[in-house]
């Protein structure tokens, strides 16, 4: 009589193998395990992740969080052959963006899904967790999961939850920008996570460039130029809100040199500067004054993208704004470069209704 064969191998033979899954865990459990704070409770692998923010100190702590994916980046990494930097593109993007409400980011959950689990994961977890290290966020728990039939062979998502805390009184709302104040930039290295659907249309369909040659002009790889990671800002915001607003309330003017901060995302200037701006100001941007990193200018001169839609869709070299008091706009700059960042000033708020202007 034949053996019957165990349940968990017939589970592997509809697509889902629960030993392989346990085997590649195992070799990312030394680099999740470094990922914590001396507020996270507990280990991951249980039920939830625990954190116990009565240890941060605060007197009136708020909890801020938000939730994104790398998008088509997944896709870009997929045609270039490598996924090491989307584990650092992920938590770098979901902790800038609760970063420049004033918030320190604690904790993080990811999401990982895919057909067929293979040594990506691997990659995409150690990187992950290094980012989470780097960026003392505690990595609290998350989720992996193998959908065969779900997705096609070679397709995966990455998706971050993040959370993190403020003092109510601290909270960075804009509502204290005045026309005059400054608008700084940051720089970006490069896409960061947004705008690949039409990057990728651009540079490997239109351009027909291969993910190894040279951006056209450059001695750069395109594959390299278009995977570099998302830059994390949170770090040098913490130290910058701590260094120049001393004021009673972020909100208010008094005592305080940063009013707002963008991070600048999907939908460009336009889209991001504008959530932080108060409805009698806005806010204009002179393109003139950075240079577009190499793979933006090769986008904008191919034809397929016009300049005014450039700057809506990509960073284009600029990753953070921060709308800075005039007087405060040298020691602001210190501080971003004294983290490694390079600022440049890009405009000013002006009188208006909330809108984004760009000159060329």
């Amino acid at each position: 009589m034949p053996e019957k064969k165990s349940a968990s191998s017939a589970y592997a033979r509809s697509g889902v193998d629960v030993a392989k899954a346990d085997h590649l865990l195992d070799r990312v459990k030394p680099a999740l395990a470094r990922a914590t704070r001396p507020e996270s409770l507990g280990a991951i692998g249980g039920f939830g992740g625990f954190f116990d923010i009565s240890r941060l100190g605060l007197r009136h702590p708020v909890l801020v969080s938000s939730t994104d994916s790398v998008g088509t980046k997944v896709t870009a990494a997929r045609l270039c052959g490598h996924y090491r930097h989307l584990g650092a593109d992920i938590v770098n993007h979901c902790a800038n963006d609760i970063a420049v409400c004033g918030a320190e980011p604690l904790y993080f959950l990811d999401y990982y899904a895919t057909g067929v689990l293979n040594t990506t994961y691997v990659t995409l977890m150690k990187g992950l967790a290094k980012a989470c290290t780097e960026g003392n966020i505690a990595l609290v728990g998350g989720e992996t999961a193998e959908l065969p039939g779900v997705y096609a062979k070679g397709e995966c998502d990455l998706v971050g939850t993040i959370v993190g805390a403020v003092e109510k009184s601290a909270i960075l709302t804009g509502e204290a920008v005045r026309p005059g104040d400054q608008l700084l930039g940051l720089a970006s290295s490069g896409l960061h996570t947004n705008g690949y659907s039409l990057a990728r249309r651009i540079l490997f369909r239109e351009l027909r460039l291969d993910p190894r040659d040279p951006l056209p002009g450059q001695k750069t790889r395109t594959d390299t130029a278009l995977l570099k990671p998302h830059l994390n800002y949170s770090p040098f915001l913490q130290k910058t809100f701590a260094a120049v607003n001393e004021g009673p309330r972020a909100s208010a003017r008094k005592g305080n040199a940063v009013f707002a901060a963008a991070h600048i995302t999907g939908g460009g200037f336009t889209g991001n500067l504008s959530r932080v701006l108060p409805g009698n100001c806005s806010a204009l941007i002179d393109t003139n004054s950075w240079n577009p990193l190499p793979i933006f200018k090769v986008m904008v001169e191919s034809g397929e993208v016009g300049k005014e839609e450039a700057y809506e869709v990509f960073n284009m070299g600029i990753g953070l704004v921060l709308i800075v008091a005039r007087d405060a706009v040298k020691e602001v700059s210190q501080l971003a470069r004294s983290c490694g960042h390079r600022p440049s000033v890009i405009g000013e708020v002006t009188r208006g209704n909330g809108s984004v202007g760009l000159s060329f």
